[in-house]
Formats: structure tokens, sequence, C-alpha cells
């Protein structure tokens, strides 16, 4: 009998980060997410094929029993076409991701099936209905995972040589933050679950690789949870990279601990350098008048900090981008990443903007986090996505780099290196030569998988979507 094969498909981003750049590299891959979906895939039932789209042609001839395409906003369109021609075969496609788990109702229309949220605790009846001829409509567990047990991801899957960043390790699911532009509290949860930390060891020390990234929306989310991995993994030679929030990223003794146990870089949502912006958004955790000093201090432990910035918010003039990239060359930010600030759909700052009326465009490949797709409050959609692109050729520039070279500091210089020129390369090669054209609205209406906490942006939510429907508390 022939093996059944499943095709886990990624489609093309085209990114800054997933671009192939040097030496026929990207700098991260983007496939943690399906990595895990194959680790539930009973092997000795089926045989799994994975595309990432961003390096390597799809199959579209390859004899599969189903296509698993997983989407973000910026390139579900693609998706969409990907499903639709392996429709047109015969094969049936179940889409998954950040997209779908939002709207889930426009993916029907190009998928047999839709998983909502985590895959783990809805695969097996997935695949039972497969094997029936009856698999269709939303796959959506009514509990969360408990992150217990969670399987090693297929990493004999990945094509290793073609990313920079290539193994993505989870150690918890969810974040505290709440932030209205952000899609984490929504998908999975204001709470942080858990692995065993004997799991995420494991993890590390046979996935085949010691430079890893863990793969959590905030690492130091908790005070003690970060510390107890933090002691597990000293002595043992890997070298690792973490997303974390600002304020616990001021704690010696999470830095002494992180110096110790082999932490290079730590990538930190700063956003932006006003406070009321940030408190507009809900960023609270955020305090800029001490930025300066936390890069100073990451570094004096021979740590990276590569702050991420968003342009676009309501308190945003055309002065914040030569403002916020002199500030990060006077701190010495080792790297920026600069993005312009997009209502993903389902997100709070999403509903805020559609009951304004400022969402202009409803091209979901325009949401990249470079197009503008709204109406700015102090400057024009061409002022921001100009000053975005300023922002990065300022930061980036030869004589920036060269005066943030760490020449005289005890952090990783090859690893500095590799990002300044990535990032570099990648923003002199983004493809975004004008603000996002003017579309229709879509017709269907996005649902977060959890909804928010707050009763009145409940309320809002539900009233956008057209009533109650089934979420998880």
């Amino acid at each position: 009998m022939r093996t059944r094969v499943i095709h886990l498909i990624n489609p093309k981003t085209d990114s800054l980060t997933t671009r192939p750049l040097y030496m026929n590299r990207a700098l991260y891959s983007p496939l943690a997410g399906l990595l895990a979906v194959a680790a539930v895939i009973p092997r000795d039932q089926y045989e799994v094929v994975l595309t990432d789209e961003n390096i390597e042609p799809i199959d579209f001839d390859l004899k599969a029993d189903m296509v698993g395409i997983s989407a973000m906003t910026s390139y579900v369109n693609r998706g969409y076409e990907i499903a639709d021609q392996f429709r047109a075969k015969g094969v049936p496609v179940v889409m998954g991701g950040v997209h779908p788990s939002f709207m889930p109702q426009e993916a029907l229309k190009h998928a047999d099936a839709v998983v909502i949220g985590e895959v783990e605790l809805v695969i097996e009846k997935l695949l039972d209905d497969l094997d029936q001829g009856s698999m269709r409509g939303t796959y959506k567990s009514d509990v969360l995972h408990p992150m217990v047990g969670v399987p090693m991801p297929r990493y004999d899957l990945l094509k290793k040589h073609r990313y920079v960043n290539k193994t993505f390790v989870q150690t918890s699911r969810g974040c505290h933050q709440g932030c209205t532009f952000c899609a984490e509290p929504l998908m999975n949860g204001l709470k942080f679950r858990y692995r065993p930390v004997d799991e995420v060891i494991n993890e590390m020390e046979n996935c085949g690789a010691r430079t890893i990234s863990i793969n959590d929306a905030d690492f130091f989310g908790t005070p003690e949870r970060p510390k107890e991995v933090m002691r597990a993994l000293k002595g043992r030679g890997i070298r690792w990279q973490a997303g974390v929030t600002s304020k616990l990223a001021q704690d010696d003794r999470m830095l002494e601990l992180a110096a110790a146990s082999g932490c290079t870089l730590l990538s930190i949502g700063f956003e932006s350098i006003s406070r009321d912006t940030l408190k507009s958004v809900h960023k609270h955790v955020n305090r800029p008048e001490t930025f300066a000093a936390l890069v100073e201090k990451v570094h004096s432990y021979g740590i990276m900090v590569f702050g991420l910035f968003m342009f676009g918010f309501d308190g945003d003039d055309t002065s914040v981008f030569d403002k916020t990239v002199k500030f990060n060359i006077g701190a010495d930010y080792d790297a920026c990443a600069y993005s312009t600030l997009t209502p993903y759909p389902g997100t709070l700052t999403w509903y805020e903007m559609k009951k304004a009326n400022r969402i202009v465009s409803f091209d979901w490949t325009m949401y990249d986090q470079g197009h503008v797709v709204y109406r700015p409050a102090q400057m024009s959609g061409d002022e921001l996505r100009r000053g975005q692109s300023h922002a990065y050729e300022s930061f980036y520039s030869t004589s920036s780099i060269a005066g943030r070279f760490p020449l005289l500091r005890k952090r990783h210089r090859a690893q500095w290196l590799i990002y300044n020129m990535f990032m570099r390369r990648g923003s002199q090669t983004e493809k975004i030569d004008s603000i996002a054209a003017p579309t229709a609205e879509p017709d269907v209406a996005p649902m977060p998988p959890i909804l928010p906490v707050k009763r009145e942006w409940r309320a809002a939510v539900l009233e956008a979507a057209g009533g109650p429907g089934p979420h998880l508390s």
C-alpha cells in the first residue's frame, strides 16, 4: 500500500528576515510552526514533506493525500493561491496559522478545513476525518494545551543550510502585556503556559544545533521561570537568543544568568520613545527614560540588543523618524527593526481603526509592516512610508555601522556583523514603492480565537463580528 503523504507548505513571505540575501541564506527560518505541526503527525502512518517557498519552489505535482498551509496576514493571499491550485487537482487542503485562525470563514473559501489556534489537541480528529473523507469546516479545541508532553519538532525536515537562525525552541505560550496592536494575547492568551524545564532542555540538547532562538512571545515574562530554564542551561555549551520585554531585562540577576547560560542577543519590543504613545497602546511596561541605560546594562553582560520599533502611532508626526534613529545610534543599539503600525484583522487596533473608518486597504499582501494601509493621524501615508525607509537608511548607513561596531566590547562581533549586514541588505531590497491602494472591505469579519478580557473591548469585537460566538475563556 502506498505511504500516505502530507505536504506542509509555508507560502513565500519575501520579508527582510526571510529573503535569502547572503550565501543563499535567510536570516530567519519561518518554519517553527510547521515543524511543530509535523511533530504531531504520526510517523508510522504518514510521510511529511515540508516546503518553504522562500527558499525553494513548490512541487504542485507531488502526490499528496493532504496539503497543510500555514499563513500570516501578509502572505495569506499567496497561501490561498496555493490552496486553490491543489484543490483544483483534487487534493484536500487544511489551513492554519494566525490569519486563518482570526478569519476562518474567509480561509474556508479556499480550503476544505481550517485549524483555529493550536493544532495539538485537534490533530487526531482532523486526521481521522481525512481518512474518512469527511475533513471539512473548522477544528478548534475547547481548551488550551497544557504544554506538557509537547513532542520534539521535526527538525529533520529543515534545510538548515538555508538559514542563519534555524532552530526555534518554545518554552511557553502566552503573554501578559495585551498590547492593542498584537495578536499574541488573542491567539495564545494573557496567561503563560510553561513547558516542563526538563522537556525544554531535552529539546535543546537533541535538536541538532548549538545555537538556538527561544521562540516565546516574552521569555522574561515572569521573574522566576526564565531563571529556572537558564540555570538548567548553564554549562551545556549552547548559545541562545530570545525576545523579551524591557522590564525584567533590567534585572541584574536575570542578565547574569542569561550571560552565564549562553545568551548572545535579546530582541526587545521598545516600540516607541514616547511614553504617551506607549500608554495609548497599552505597552505600559516600557519606560523610554530607561531605554538607554537598559541597553548599556545589557551590553555590560556581553549581550547584544536588537531593538524593535514601530512608526505610525497617533502621537507620531514626521519628526519621529529622525528622533528615534538619533536616539538608537546614540544609545548604541546593536541592531534595530522599524515597522509601520499595521492593524492586523482581529486585533484591538483593527477594531479601533475600523470603527473610526481609518483603514484604507484590505489587501492582505500589503499588511507587511512596510506598506501603509490606514490613514495616520499626523502625517500622510506617503510620509510614513518614506520616513520608515529613511530610518533604515540612516541606522544602517556605512558610517552608523562603523561607529556602532563593538570593537572594544565583549559582544559577539561575528553575530553583530551578520545582523547588521542582513538588515542593511534587507532594507535596501524592499520592494515598497507606494502606499497601499484603497480596496473594498472583506465580506467576512475577523473573530479572535480568544476574546479580549476587558469588557468594553470584548463587546466591541462581538459587535463588529456580528454577535457572540465560540471562544476560549
